[in-house]
């Protein structure tokens, strides 16, 4: 008898590997003198293992090793030694079945070599300059090690700061501004994790010499990433860094893109990027800008993703008849793309796709398939088994009953199992059957009548006969009446909103049962989860259509079926409503401030489109809805147009356009949103507002503005340019500053200096302009800023406050400061700045019940003035903390709410605050109503006209401030009683 039998412990089955080897790295200074690599295979029998090195069979049987030994299917490698031991391993696992190999395992003996005895230069250089100090790491393996550097002494290590970096890729020490505290010692300091062995070298001599007056060096990137590879899923980091006085500020940005991918981190001041979980929309430039106020360096290279293979599609166990035809393949994802390789019981059989023509028994065996590229190797197995057997129709029998339609297509199916494959023959009764236009035998030994009738009825019997043997089945025929459509669906138009019936009714064999299925757009309908809408009459094919929506049009299908035929008949539901979304929304041309967008029109749903809006969301939208109608040309849009020109955009900001239709039943759902683009890049028109600034100490200008927001940059590289002069100077003198988020520059001249014999207040002409990479914008109106002679003289008059709440106080009359007169020091007081402008201030986060000094200063850019008299003030006590006990009571109609609750009791002679009144709050839930105020104990009631949720709240007003909130929630409901007695909340 032929079975296909299942791969399991009762039939036997070929090797599948559970546990592989794995790559190992060993040492000379391991104290284990040996290397386990293990290996276990399922399998039954039970396989036998062997081993090969570098492709050569290690003779574990045959030839006694002092080094090899096996254990199960580990082997263990005794005493290694790097000549004789290093090298690709691979173990083989063989029962009666076939042979199949594991994957790759290197062994590598790690080192890590020391650093010469010759002693390092000393590396001199000017405070304010930037030094380099080389590391120069001895040879090593593994190569992946983590470089730290020692100061003066072990173990006393560095720690990096925006000022000091160490590169993981060179080890080399980077300063970027030598100060006096980094004179001194540094050795460089290289450790393996992977053998666990540290290494330091000799120590640097670090020099540095005084620079009077201390120079300003420009930004100058000397750690430069260069192009890289990753590998997908994995972390990748990227180095920059750079040198400067001051210490330059390190930008990082994706080329073609307005921010850095969602997993990026930067760190180490700037100097890292780290790209975490790397994908393949990751790759891309990257670009790193240094900048300080002297100059400002920037560096471009590529990110590259790759990825290790990866199965797409893989081989299984089969079982095939013998002389069949027969196709083994496997797909592996991958980048590079993986080359794919096999082996049948071992050894090489070809590569890309295995096709047999005729299989053999010879043809049986384990066969694995192997995809690599650069970044991996993976490895598929599976078995085939070539069988051969007479038919049988043991598990497939010929169906004993068989029913047919009338005027329909019979088809009875035989199915031995059988290798090879059978030759078919029918009969019915004693008649042999031969093809004819009505009657055929198929390939697969079916047979097929066309047009069948009464006459076709009978005893069918199909022989099935190969080389090895013969059997056959038999089955009865009955041909029953057709089903037929009597009552079809009709075309319907229909408003939104509305309900429609589709009636459908048919006639068929009163021996059999029937069912009508409805399908719209060949989508069948599950009147279960889709009830709201749809519902099936009973005892007959009507389909009912409840509350249509615009959804809901399509071509919809009635199915009458039996266990013998089905037939179907269609009609279209038109729904009128909103227009449809319109499609295929996308930008074809793009400007600096303008777009030309290109759109499909949807469907008008029965009323025609009067017209069209768009839309757009730009790069600092707060929400994901935060749309706003563009302005375009022309002006407005017709029903018909497909294209317009959206104007008025910002140049250098990320946009995306969705568009909506309008006809006479109102506006419809907006279309999904169009791929973002950037509009191109512009000079600025908008400059800095609010520029001011003030006179300091030693001879310092203060300038200030407020920056200009981020979609006026128009352009990359965007920064301030800073003008000043003396009043009755004609030349400016001017500063560059590349940071667009500075908002002011401090200028330090020995010669503002106030001097004796200066006898007015000076005066600068002030201005600020904008630039990025496409041009200078407009200067900002000049303000004039003086330099004051000396800290103000005069302390402020007539100070006077007065308590809020517990918490809070008001005061008139500038650092305002303010302490607890007993419990504080004044030189811990709280201290708030207050513009010039404003004669009072709000002071806020006091300590309730206390006694407080407040005090009044006046300042400017030289100092803070004398202060005025102290001003001695109360707060007020604190509210009590527990809210009051409520009940509530809801009326038998439901219609009205009584509300009463408890005081909270007060202690003249206690710490809270006295009671002013209650506030009572009572909205429906997702509306807001206003408060209502009442004093003492109160019954209160209020109108609930509505079925719904409510929310009600209640709390105390106290001299100190608001108490806290007693909220409960409830429903309502007109025609039902709901009453809720005595429950204290």
């Amino acid at each position: 008898m032929c079975v296909y039998r299942p791969f399991n412990d009762a039939t036997g089955y070929g090797p599948i590997f559970e546990e592989e080897p794995l790559d190992i790295v060993y040492t000379k200074e391991s104290p284990d003198r040996h290397i386990s690599m293990n290996c276990r295979a399922r399998a039954n029998p039970a396989p036998t293992y062997r081993w090969r090195r570098d492709n050569w069979e290690i003779k574990l049987m045959e030839l006694p090793n002092e080094h090899y030994s096996l254990v199960g299917g580990n082997l263990i490698i005794n005493n290694p030694e790097e000549k004789k031991h290093a090298g690709i391993y691979v173990c083989v696992a063989k029962n009666m079945y076939g042979t199949v190999i594991s994957k790759e395992a290197k062994v590598k003996f790690g080192y890590l070599e020391e650093f010469p005895d010759e002693e390092r230069d000393p590396v001199t250089v000017k405070e304010g300059q930037g030094a380099v100090l080389l590391c120069v790491p001895p040879k090593r393996w593994p190569a992946e090690v983590t470089f730290r550097w020692i100061y003066n002494e072990f173990p006393v290590f560095l720690h990096p700061d925006k000022r000091r970096f160490v590169s993981q890729s060179t080890g080399n020490l980077y300063i970027s501004k030598v100060e006096a505290s980094d004179a001194g010692n540094y050795s460089c300091y290289v450790f393996n994790p992977q053998i666990g062995k540290g290494v330091y070298s000799k120590f640097i001599p670090l020099i540095s010499t005084e620079e009077t007056p201390e120079k300003r060096y420009k930004a100058d990137l000397v750690v430069k990433f260069p192009d890289t590879t990753a590998m997908l899923n994995y972390n990748v980091t990227l180095e920059c860094f750079a040198l400067g006085n001051p210490a330059p500020h390190i930008v990082w940005r994706k080329i073609g893109a307005t921010d850095l991918p969602a997993s990026a981190q930067v760190s180490m001041s700037g100097a890292l990027l780290h790209l975490y979980n790397v994908q393949y929309e990751d790759s891309a430039g990257y670009e790193c800008e240094a900048i300080n106020q002297k100059w400002q360096d920037w560096h471009q290279a590529w990110l590259y993703v790759e990825a290790a293979p990866e199965w797409a599609v893989t081989i299984n166990n089969t079982q095939k008849d013998i002389g069949s035809e027969h196709t083994m393949s496997c797909v592996a994802n991958g980048k590079p793309v993986p080359y794919i390789r096999w082996l049948k019981d071992g050894y090489s059989y070809g590569k890309g796709e295995l096709k047999f023509s005729s299989l053999t028994f010879e043809d049986s065996g384990m066969y694995q398939c192997i995809a690599e590229n650069y970044w991996g190797i993976i490895y598929a197995s599976a078995e085939l088994r070539v069988i051969a057997c007479a038919p049988t129709f043991e598990l497939n029998p010929v169906k004993k009953y068989l029913l047919g339609a009338n005027n329909g297509r019979v088809v009875i199916e035989c199915k031995p199992r059988a290798a090879p494959r059978p030759r078919f023959t029918w009969t019915k009764g004693k008649e042999v059957l031969f093809n004819n236009s009505r009657i055929s035998i198929m390939f697969d030994g079916s047979l097929e009548i066309l047009n069948a009738t009464r006459n076709d009825e009978g005893v069918y019997t199909c022989l099935a006969e190969n080389d090895r043997g013969k059997a056959n089945s038999t089955g009865t025929l009955t041909i029953t009446e057709a089903t037929q459509i009597t009552v079809a669906p009709e075309n319907t138009q229909v408003m939104v909103g509305e309900e429609v019936h589709l009636q459908c009714q048919a006639s068929f064999d009163p021996s059999l049962d029937i069912t009508f299925i409805w399908s719209l757009d060949f989508r069948v309908i599950n009147f279960y989860l889709e009830w709201k809408h749809y519902e099936r009459i009973m005892d007959s094919g009507e389909l009912k259509i409840m509350n249509v929506q615009l959804r809901h049009e399509g071509r919809y299908t009635c199915t009458a079926q039996t266990v013998v035929d089905n037939v179907t008949a269609s009609a279209d539901l038109k729904v009128k409503g909103l227009p449809a979304p319109p499609g295929g929304v996308r930008v074809e041309e793009i400007r600096d401030t303008s777009v030309k967008l290109v759109w499909n029109q949807g469907a008008d749903h029965g009323s025609p489109i009067l017209g069209y809006t768009i839309q757009t969301r730009d790069f600092y939208a707060l929400t994901e809805v935060d749309w706003k109608d563009a302005s375009t040309s022309p002006t407005p849009l017709s029903g018909r147009s497909v294209m317009a020109d959206v104007v008025d955009l910002y140049p250098w900001m990320e946009y995306e356009f969705r568009v909506y239709a309008t006809n006479g039943f109102g506006d419809g759902e907006a279309s999904i949103p169009s791929m973002k683009i950037k509009t191109w890049d512009a000079v600025p028109v908008v400059a800095p507002t609010n520029v001011g600034g003030y006179g300091g100490k030693d001879g310092e200008l203060v300038i200030t503005w407020t920056p200009v927001q981020p979609q006026y940059f128009y352009g990359k590289k965007f920064g301030y340019v800073v003008a000043f002069k003396p009043h009755d100077d004609v030349d400016w003198w001017y500063e560059t500053i590349s940071d667009p988020e500075t908002r002011r520059y401090v200028h330090r001249d020995a010669s503002f200096r106030v001097k004796s014999n200066d006898f007015q207040v000076r005066e600068f002409q002030v201005k600020v302009k904008t630039f990025n990479s496409k041009g200078d914008g407009p200067y900002s109106l000049s303000t004039t800023v003086y330099y004051p002679r000396d800290v103000p003289s005069e302390s402020p008059t007539d100070v006077y406050s007065r308590p809020v709440s517990s918490h809070e106080a008001l005061v008139w009359w500038i650092p305002v400061k303010y302490w607890r007169k007993y419990d504080d020091t004044e030189p811990g007081a709280n201290r708030i700045f207050v513009p010039a402008s404003m004669n009072q201030t709000r002071l806020e986060n006091m300590l309730p019940d206390s006694h407080y000094l407040i005090e009044v200063r006046a300042y400017n850019g030289a100092g803070v003035g004398p202060p005025s008299e102290h001003c001695e003030m109360f707060t007020k006590r604190a509210p009590p903390s527990v809210a009051p006990q409520m009940w509530r009571y809801i009326s038998y109609s439901g219609k009205w709410l009584y509300v009463w609750w408890h005081h909270i009791p007060y202690d003249w002679f206690g710490n809270e605050s006295f009671p002013l009144y209650y506030k009572v709050m009572f909205r429906k839930t997702g509306y807001i109503t206003g408060p209502i105020y009442m004093t003492g104990w109160h019954f209160i009631d209020f109108p609930m006209p509505q079925v719904g949720d409510y929310e009600l709240e209640v709390r105390g007003r106290y001299e100190g401030g608001d108490g806290p909130i007693r909220k409960i929630s409830l429903a309502t409901m007109l025609l039902l009683a709901l009453c809720i007695v005595g429950l204290g909340i």
